[in-house]
């Protein structure tokens, strides 16, 4: 498929230049900070292993194909870059918590705000906040936002407002793992001592469940678990997300002998009256429509038929520093975005995604097309991430990671074009365009007499050409073919697909270890359905 976009970009560089340098890529991280003393409502295990977690680039052409769903391309409410305070406790994983390994804060709250941000264009300010007194500091405005897996309820909703629901969870009885009492027998036998955590929803549904003075509240649930496993409790009231981390974390020891409810719907936190709230639910909705919600539920085991990522037993790279070689040409998998000026794609947010599993640090360096598979084969970078096809000829020179997504070829026409497939091979009239130096080119001269088919630097110019009448079709990938289609609508359609078994891939030097380790990564994507979201979000599968 493909490979470098126009060299027009040269002349929209200079111009770029005129007005301003291009920002580089990047966007604001919370500063780590110490652990709250104070917890949260519910709580979960700290994972065993948490991972951790381009420079200025020549403007993209103006008729590139704008990616499915980027910051500004939903129809989502548009905060033009506002900045929001966002509170947060770092001491309630898997929602947010301090890394223990490398000292940065992360979590399900990180990931999700930061995507919700990308696209109703904001930018999140972590703040760290005490439990203790925050729904006060909610309804006096202290902050914009709190995200820390907040139930909701109606006495809280009486001074705060709260987001649609992201999830829906349920408290359970966490007891040891030789335990045989039933909940029943918890509730007659009058010597079982009860745990959870003071001012939480647990305490409430423990109280409700057991006598109050068997119902022992402690100051966290780390405290809690402590205690169970010593024997000075006999079973602590916890939500089910959270229990699983601690199981996780207590292998063998623990296990849950009972649902107790199944219907605390958590939600993000607002001043009342917010107008956040209605943007922050228009993102979360697009989230659940596209699949990118669900993936995060299941990558930090807020539902099943995930892990968090760092149960995963992935390889840990311990904070390596990799080189990642991109074009920023190349919508949907890396391009410069026109309205902020700064690189973003599949390509970064899935490299980012890799590096957290695996713990590395992506250094995106921005990269020509002419000449990257000899500057891949000499070392020059870790990795290659461009949308590449993996071929046998290439697979020569080069490793392959495994397939993250198969393509096909198309031929795209204009829309009043009444030819078949079959009328264009055979009308000697017809002229077609593609990308020079690409599996197009190879599948465009296969499909049609080699003297018909016009190869351009880029598949910009090769548009062009389509639009104003000098070229007849266009042999392009099924991806790029629909960017094109939204940025010219009504003027382009899809004739016929021409093949479909084209698998993409990122490069790495040969022999590179690094490629095994990204192997395992993107296994892990596919099973937690996160990859599969991005594919989506950024229009590489329907």
């Amino acid at each position: 498929m493909k490979k470098k976009w126009l060299r027009i970009i040269l002349a929209v560089a200079v111009f770029a230049m005129v007005l301003g340098a291009l920002a580089a890529c990047g966007g604001a991280s919370p500063t780590a900070a110490p652990a709250a003393t104070q917890p949260p409502p519910t709580k979960a295990a700290a994972p065993t292993q948490a991972p951790t977690k381009a420079p200025a680039a020549t403007k993209a052409p103006t008729q590139a194909p704008a990616p499915t769903q980027s910051s500004n391309a939903n129809k989502l409410p548009d905060l033009h870059g506002k900045h929001i305070t966002v509170a947060v406790e770092n001491a309630y994983p898997p929602f947010n918590f301090i890394n223990k390994e490398t000292g940065k804060p992360e979590g399900w709250d990180y990931d999700t705000v930061r995507e919700i941000c990308k696209r109703i264009n904001c930018v999140p300010e972590f703040k760290q906040a005490s439990w203790d007194g925050i729904f006060p500091a909610m309804q006096a405005g202290e902050y914009d936002m709190l995200a820390d897996g907040v139930t909701i309820t109606p006495e809280r909703a009486k001074i705060v407002d709260f987001s649609e629901p992201y999830v829906t969870i349920g408290q359970v009885l966490l007891v040891r793992a030789d335990e045989k009492g039933t909940l029943e027998d918890f509730k007659k036998d009058s010597s079982k001592i009860i745990g959870t955590q003071i001012g939480t929803t647990n305490e409430i549904v423990a109280k409700k469940t057991f006598p109050p003075d068997r119902v022992k509240s402690f100051e966290d649930f780390g405290g809690a678990i402590m205690a169970l496993l010593s024997g000075d409790i006999d079973g602590v009231v916890i939500d089910n997300v959270t229990a699983t981390g601690f199981m996780k974390e207590n292998p063998g020891k623990l296990k849950i002998a009972a649902q107790i409810t199944s219907d605390e719907k958590l939600g993000f936190v607002f001043p009342p009256g917010s107008p956040l709230k209605d943007a922050v639910n228009a993102a979360l909705e697009s989230m659940k429509a596209d699949g990118t919600l669900q993936a995060l539920n299941k990558k930090w085991g807020l539902v099943a038929g995930g892990e968090s990522e760092q149960g995963q037993k992935l390889p840990d790279l311990h904070g390596k520093h990799i080189t990642v070689a991109v074009e920023n040409a190349y919508p949907p998998f890396n391009f410069i975005n026109k309205e902020t000026g700064k690189p973003e794609g599949w390509d970064y947010d899935t490299v980012r995604e890799i590096c957290k599993r695996i713990n590395c640090v992506p250094e995106f360096k921005q990269a020509s097309w002419d000449g990257i598979f000899p500057a891949m084969q000499a070392g020059e970078y870790d990795m290659l991430a461009d949308g590449v096809t993996i071929t046998p000829e290439r697979a020569k020179i080069v490793d392959f990671s495994e397939p993250y997504v198969t393509i096909g070829q198309v031929l795209l026409v204009r829309a009043d074009e009444k030819g078949t497939l079959e009328d264009f091979k055979k009308d000697s009239s017809k002229i077609i365009g593609t990308q020079i130096g690409t599996t197009n080119e190879i599948v465009a001269k296969k499909t049609f007499p080699p003297d018909r088919v016009k190869s351009f630097e880029d598949f910009g110019g090769a548009i062009m050409a389509l639009l104003s009448g000098d070229i007849d079709g266009v042999v392009i990938d099924n991806v790029t073919a629909t960017g094109f289609m939204k940025e010219n609508p009504g003027k382009l359609k899809i004739a016929a697909q021409i093949t479909s078994d084209e698998k993409l891939g990122f490069v790495f030097p040969p022999g590179s270890p690094l490629k095994d380790a990204v192997n395992a990564a993107i296994e892990s994507m596919k099973a937690d359905g996160t990859l599969q979201a991005l594919n989506k979000k950024w229009g590489l599968t329907q």
